[in-house]
């Protein structure tokens, strides 16, 4: 992109009282970032809903004096800037109304993963909600999904976590500049999350952690992905405002549930009972309300398909025995049932076998 524009870019970002939704429009209504700052302050005025007020602020002489700092901070710390109208622009979060005009992100980052889940939840994780993620992620691996949470204790460092234990990109949305960590002590994680996916903000780097930063972050989360995963949540937390800022972009919403008399798992219950998400029990709802499967060719019995040495024992038992259920199968081949669920899944995406009712399964 043009320095000029995106040093425009920034200085609009920087203007006060003019959000992401604003700035669009002046952007649509100049046809650049440089352009808006060409025009007179009456003509920016004019522009429907700004006004005098915002057309001073718009006109203010310091906003290119920091968006000069901070252009020169992120070419120095190799960090790489997303503008809204850009084709390496994540596509999802291009269709929020309210997405950012400009994030910051850096590194190792594939933006065109097809399977994308935001998983959120509690701080205060339970054993049982941890337990039920740390299946989840085993059975939902072999579709290798881009995992995107927001870095805090609880539900969201154990979904990096356990993303990158099985291979999977990560990214964390955090909710202040790229040059901190927040909270301090996941920076032993950062080297892991650098060489796994990244980090993504849209707050400057002279922007320091404040919880009036969390719905702007929230909405990063619940637009960059496919569908919005709550694993525990109490009556409030910001996982269902999440869950909330994801429906509005039309995505879809799970949440595990929970006994009624857990207090993590009202706001999880409360979510199903509304309509408002999708029960989830176990990863392979997913793809099936999803449609990932479908969508991926891989579906189609592919020639001379490899297949790892588990995948060929529950091959074989398969080939002798015709279709079988999954606990049966299992115990045949003396491996935990959630393993085999997520065995399963990997050799149905090969083309290998297909699924049945009542959780038996064939050879395709």
């Amino acid at each position: 992109m043009d320095q000029q524009e995106l040093l425009s870019i920034l200085a609009l970002k920087k203007a006060p009282l003019i959000g992401d939704i604003m700035a669009k429009k002046l952007i649509r209504t100049f046809g650049s970032a440089t352009a808006v700052f060409e025009q007179s302050m009456r003509e920016i005025a004019a522009t429907e809903g700004i006004g005098d007020k915002k057309a001073q602020f718009i006109k203010a002489t310091d906003l290119f004096t920091k968006a000069e700092k901070e252009l020169e901070y992120i070419d120095k710390e190799g960090i790489t800037a997303r503008v809204y109208y850009e084709d390496d622009y994540p596509e999802r979060l291009q269709y929020c109304i309210d997405g950012p005009i400009v994030y910051f992100e850096k590194g190792n980052i594939n933006w065109n993963n097809p399977y994308t889940l935001s998983i959120v939840g509690t701080r205060q994780i339970t054993s049982t909600g941890a337990a039920f993620l740390e299946k989840f992620i085993a059975e939902i691996a072999p579709l290798k999904p881009l995992i995107i949470s927001g870095y805090a204790y609880g539900v969201d460092i154990l979904a990096h976590q356990l993303a990158i234990k099985h291979d999977l990109q990560t990214i964390a949305v955090v909710a202040h500049g790229l040059n901190q960590t927040y909270p301090r002590n996941h920076e032993a994680y950062n080297e892991q999350m650098m060489a796994n996916g990244g980090f993504v903000t849209d707050f400057w780097h002279t922007a320091t952690f404040d919880r009036k930063n969390f719905l702007g972050r929230n909405r990063i989360i619940a637009g960059l992905s496919e569908a919005t995963v709550v694993i525990e949540s109490a009556a409030k937390g910001g996982s269902l405002v999440t869950a909330d800022l994801a429906a509005g972009y039309n995505r879809e919403v799970f949440a595990v549930p929970g006994r009624v008399t857990d207090k993590y798992a009202v706001g999880c219950n409360e979510l199903i009972k509304q309509s408002k998400a999708h029960l989830l029990t176990k990863a392979a709802d997913i793809p099936y309300i999803l449609g990932w499967q479908e969508r991926n060719t891989g579906v189609q019995k592919q020639l001379f398909v490899e297949l790892t040495d588990d995948e060929k024992l529950i091959y074989r038992y398969l080939k002798e025995n015709e279709k079988e259920l999954l606990d049966i199968i299992a115990i045949n081949i003396n491996k935990p049932v959630h393993q085999v669920a997520s065995i399963l899944m990997g050799m149905e995406l090969k083309g290998v076998v297909k699924p049945l009712p009542g959780k038996m399964f064939m050879l395709a």
